[in-house]
């Protein structure tokens, strides 16, 4: 299986055929957390730490969980409480963490390029689990895993995104895969929560919701990002729920077999109406949660390996 990557710090980097070996591995280790032995050996003996600087849920129980299924050391940094709070820089910090000799770092920070910034300064593998605005490479995979089992590819799907694309690395690493794979994105939101010059990436921008669903394969929800935000970007949530927020009278308008999606965690009421979050028949949200896991446990499988590979290459030269 090819991935010949030292590092996951971005979709940007990946070849669609470095996104098909993740998501091929991946869809074993669903069948394994499906049966009643959830446990792998692949990370035998090494150390994983996972270092959030901004508050998770979802995502850190999910590395957390993926690297105890695949019988890594786990330990989980209060990075609220670190060193960090006494003024010690992030170099700094890695430099400490390095000492220590860890084979991988889980890595979610509030400022893009933080992760990449910490990935030159360690020996072992740094997974991106979320910089900025920037990228949140496990989530776009997860998204994509739960897309091709739902529509059995991922090729050539009409794919909308809707709600706060400016704030959310969700949003673009989700463009930046989709665009490889060659499915058609649409933007949906209101102009205050567009970027600059996001028509350059390839996709189709609506301000209008039944324009952008119109016949959409998949519609992916974003939820309003209020912590990033500095300023009055919407109305109030009611005027954007009423434009913007998904219920079943816009979902219509979409295609018949089309899915929902959503990030979480949901805003009900504001990005989705919790109905259409809750119909078994077109939501897939509970299925990306799941998916996130199986996504995890192969990444860090595939790096995990290119990192026994290097340091067997190097005690050779030795």
């Amino acid at each position: 299986m090819s991935f010949a990557h030292r590092h996951l710090l971005g979709i940007e980097a990946l070849g669609p055929s470095d996104i098909t070996a993740i998501l091929d591995l991946a869809e074993k280790y669903v069948d394994l957390n499906r049966g009643e032995a959830k446990h792998s050996e692949e990370l035998a003996g090494l150390t994983q730490i996972n270092m959030f600087f901004e508050a998770s849920t979802r995502t850190q129980a999910s590395f957390e969980l993926a690297g105890k299924r695949l019988g890594a050391d786990v330990m989980n940094m209060a990075m609220q409480t670190s060193s960090l709070k006494k003024g010690e820089t992030l170099i700094d910090t890695a430099l400490t963490l390095n000492a220590m000799r860890p084979d991988l770092l889980v890595v979610r920070h509030p400022q893009s390029g933080a992760v990449d910034l910490l990935a030159q300064k360690v020996n072992c593998a740094v997974l991106n689990a979320g910089d900025g605005r920037h990228e949140h490479p496990t989530q776009a995979l997860l998204d994509a895993l739960t897309i091709r089992r739902a529509k059995g590819r991922l090729h050539r799907l009409n794919v909308a995104i809707c709600g706060d694309i400016a704030h959310s690395r969700v949003a673009r690493s989700n463009i930046l895969l989709l665009g490889k794979m060659e499915s058609r994105i649409r933007l949906i939101g209101p102009p205050t929560l567009m970027p600059a010059g996001i028509r350059e990436f390839g996709v189709e921008v609506f301000d209008d919701m039944a324009a952008g669903i119109e016949g959409a394969d998949v519609v992916m929800m974003l939820r309003l990002q209020k912590e990033r935000m500095d300023g009055g970007f919407i109305p109030s949530e009611r005027e954007y729920y009423h434009r913007y927020g998904l219920d079943a009278q816009k979902l219509a308008l979409a295609a018949p077999d089309a899915i929902v999606m959503h990030p979480g965690p949901m805003n009900r009421g504001v990005e989705i109406d919790g109905e259409i979050a809750d119909d078994i028949n077109r939501s897939v949200i509970q299925e990306q949660v799941e998916m996130g896991v199986a996504v995890r446990m192969a990444a860090m499988h595939l790096l995990a390996q290119n990192l026994r590979v290097a340091r067997f290459r190097e005690r050779a030269r030795a």
